[in-house]
């Protein structure tokens, strides 16, 4: 009898036991850092809702826009997101402040999407000394790949280098003996284009005869322009943001200047800068993209824009389809999103970057076919394809292929 009660009492202790280590296995699996529990994810923005910048101020409409959307369907994983997004007027000692109220006060479990080079350069050290992700930062600066010394910061978008690159080789293709005149900001964003430009040149960067810097303190750049075209120059790169880059063809048409005409994709918005500068004057001009325009008839049988089209119905209303950056900013949230879903139940700091370097042939529903989104622990570049497109009517024309930037690495 003391036998069986010996060994009945093994077996229950077993029982316990067993059930014990699956309870703490359960306990296990939910693991979470500031930001993150059973019912909430903290998401931290900085956007350029005022000043120079302000139109890029509609991604940060569109990715709360599409969070919310998120969050009336159940949620990432039952729990939903905060999106506590501030604004820099696009100024790096804003964003220095900014950053530290997300972090240190609102203890956000991540910033995602953060607008601009210089103020994303503001607080990279901060961030990676913090140990906090500054995920998909909104800039297309070659500094986000480097996650050997920053393993905490990495871009979305193609590289602007990656961009010049592309439209050196256009260039040297469609016009081998052109002048080449080129506007750029004074900032890291315009330098990393010229950069491009001139690797991508290699050889034939003399081709450049004139390179005008200008501050985004400026109130216009007319003058800019106008000594530009005095160059003699016949190809014109305008690497500028929207405000700027709407006042260039503005002044050109002014000047009764035809050169060929190149605008950065951040500034190739058909709502955000060709309405505004005038669809007539804006005939022929020239960019590359890797997403799908609003306001292309082609793309309204397409699934993807379907489920953009009505989002915006249902959430954004008064967004502007025409916006490059709607579409910018649901794209980008849904990656984001997709690395969220990933992570499950360890909502730690070190397994959001862990799953966003793993995103493999991610396609956001506002990309251009064949664009997909890969990552890995040593590419901390999510996008590396890129289409040349021209301005006619009233959208952009895609013209030849897909082509990677990997090529030019």
């Amino acid at each position: 009898m003391t036998a069986v009660r010996f060994q009945v009492a093994a077996l229950l202790a077993v029982v316990a036991l067993c059930t014990a280590m699956g309870s703490s296995e359960v306990l296990a699996q939910k693991k979470y850092d500031s930001g993150a529990s059973d019912t909430e994810i903290r998401i931290g923005n900085i956007m350029t809702y005022s000043g120079p910048a302000s139109a890029y101020g509609a991604i940060g409409k569109a990715e709360e826009a599409y969070f919310n959307k998120v969050n009336a369907e159940g949620g990432i994983n039952g729990r939903k997101i905060k999106f506590i997004s501030y604004d820099d007027a696009y100024s790096p000692p804003k964003t220095v402040e900014q950053a530290r109220k997300l972090v240190e006060s609102d203890e956000v479990l991540l910033v995602f999407g953060s607008l601009g080079t210089s103020t994303n350069s503001a607080i990279r050290k901060y961030m990676n000394e913090k140990k906090v992700p500054q995920l998909f930062v909104a800039s297309g600066a070659s500094k986000w790949n480097d996650p050997k010394q920053y393993p905490w910061t990495m871009g979305w978008q193609p590289s602007y280098a990656s961009e010049a690159r592309i439209y050196a080789k256009y260039i040297m293709k469609e016009k081998p003996d052109g002048k080449i005149a080129v506007l750029y900001q004074n900032d890291d964003f315009g330098k990393d284009y010229l950069k491009g430009l001139k690797d991508g040149l290699s050889a034939k960067a003399s081709m450049i005869v004139l390179q005008e810097p200008y501050d985004t303190s400026e109130p216009a750049i007319d003058e800019h322009v106008v000594k530009l075209k005095a160059s003699g120059a016949d190809v014109f790169i305008s690497i500028t943001t929207p405000k700027f880059a709407a006042q260039a063809i503005k002044k050109a048409a002014e000047i009764n200047w035809h050169p060929v005409y190149i605008v950065s994709n951040v500034s190739a918005s058909v709502g955000g800068v060709i309405e505004p500068a005038g669809l007539e004057i804006s005939q022929g001009i020239l960019s590359a993209t890797y997403t799908k325009d609003g306001s292309d008839p082609q793309w309204n049988a397409d699934d993807g824009m379907k489920r953009f089209y009505n989002f915006l119905a249902q959430y954004d209303p008064k967004a502007n389809k025409l916006d490059a950056g709607v579409v910018f900013g649901y794209a980008a949230a849904q990656t984001m999103v997709k690395v969220l879903q990933m992570c499950g139940d360890d909502l730690t700091r070190e397994n959001v970057m862990k799953q966003a370097a793993s995103l493999k042939d991610f396609e956001p529903d506002t990309l251009l076919p064949g664009i997909k989104i890969n990552t890995a622990p040593d590419n901390f570049a999510p996008i590396e394809q890129l289409q040349m497109m021209r301005f006619k009517g009233r959208k952009w024309e895609l013209i030849g292929d897909i082509i990677s930037s990997e090529m030019d690495h």
